[in-house]
């Protein structure tokens, strides 16, 4: 009877399905948490966690992820600190990503930016990564101000090129 019983709330107590082993091993490391964090007087690291199971990283870090399928909570419910205005799980998932064009954009014009010349490159990197001025870069590698600002121009003419972009 006891058995039935422990039976049907490990297969049913938990949010989402679980394997048996794994709902075992993460009641297991509940009480060794508790037993090694009263002992040590501190949350105890994964390392020492699997020691005291006698058990390897990884399945300390296994049961973890299975103790969090014990309870869930659902999409709907209010955030905490919401206040009701627009406060649900739901509402924070699949906005658009206003940056994924940015990936596409980046992955043709790096082909590109490997085709310039080594002193393009630099030039761009300069002006872009380490936000010198073209006076700066000028004096860096040997030409006046106004050749930097035609490299710069026609880096970048390559670049958009290579992008699709028609910017003017």
């Amino acid at each position: 009877m006891l058995g039935e019983i422990k039976r049907y709330f490990r297969d049913s107590g938990w949010a989402i399905h679980v394997p048996r082993a794994a709902q075992e091993r993460a009641l297991k490391l509940q009480r060794v948490t508790r037993e090694l964090s009263g002992t040590i007087g501190r949350a105890p690291s994964v390392r020492e966690l699997a020691e005291a199971m006698g058990s390897s990283d990884e399945d300390v870090l296994d049961a973890i992820h299975a103790g969090n399928a014990y309870d869930t909570i659902s999409i709907d419910a209010q955030r905490p600190g919401s206040d009701g205005e627009a406060g649900s799980y739901a509402e924070t998932l699949g906005a658009d990503d206003e940056r994924l064009d940015l990936v596409e954009y980046s992955a043709v014009i790096a082909e590109r930016l490997r085709s310039l010349s080594a002193r393009d490159r630099l030039v761009l990197h300069l002006r872009f990564a380490e936000d010198m001025t073209q006076s700066e870069i000028a004096e860096r590698i040997g030409v006046s101000q106004m050749q930097v600002s035609r490299l710069i121009r026609s880096a970048i003419a390559e670049l958009r090129e290579a992008a699709g972009q028609t910017w003017s």
